[in-house]
């Protein structure tokens, strides 16, 4: 029987979207392919310029949300937060936690920074300009999406990746956490690559 070239069109369609879907799945492998993905940038703060390469000598945990998020966003940051406080003061002082908005239009690097110091005073709330954000979500794999009915709606939301980068002190993508990974198993991961260098 002969396919019509319609119907083949779709089946390879339909079989592109669950290759895909299914590689975005998040797997219990933590390898990061070093290398092709990460890297420095630089972004601001509420006192100016940062880069990634400004906290050379730790490991960064990386995550791209926004302070307007209703429940990822916040269970991440608590997550961290309590992972952080389960590992000792000298461990702790070896981790620098930084979250990049994907939603500039909202988060001004004060409310930014208002927002990371209530989870913790070290946390590091970033942003930038649209396309200096768009270059760093590309450069890290992540994909964010502004939900807005229309132009004026004020309170939108923004769809967007859940991974936690774990970077190491060479600043190279060590291992992939998510929203939902447990503060025990953070702790774990710092500790684990903490151990490795």
């Amino acid at each position: 029987m002969k396919l019509k070239p319609i119907v083949l069109l779709g089946m390879l369609v339909i079989l592109a979207i669950v290759g895909t879907l299914l590689a975005m799945q998040k797997t219990s492998n933590s390898g990061a392919t070093p290398g092709k993905l990460g890297g420095d940038f630089t972004l601001q703060d509420n006192t100016g310029t940062v880069s990634l390469s400004d906290f050379d000598g730790k490991l960064k945990l990386l995550f791209f949300g926004y302070t307007h998020c209703p429940d990822v966003c916040p269970l991440t940051m608590a997550n961290v937060k309590v992972a952080l406080k389960q590992l000792p003061e000298d461990v702790r002082g070896q981790v620098q936690t930084v979250f990049v908005s994907v939603d500039p239009e909202r988060d001004t690097p004060d409310h930014l920074n208002q927002y990371v110091s209530f989870f913790d005073p070290n946390f590091v709330g970033l942003t930038g300009t649209k396309e200096q954000i768009d270059q760093v979500v590309r450069q890290y794999g992540a994909f964010y999406r502004i939900e807005k009915g229309d132009d004026t709606e004020a309170n939108y939301t923004v769809s967007h990746s859940a991974r936690v980068y774990l970077i190491g002190k060479d600043n190279e993508i060590k291992q992939y956490l998510y929203h939902d990974s447990k503060s025990e198993e953070i702790a774990e991961a710092i500790q684990k690559q903490l151990a490795s260098n």
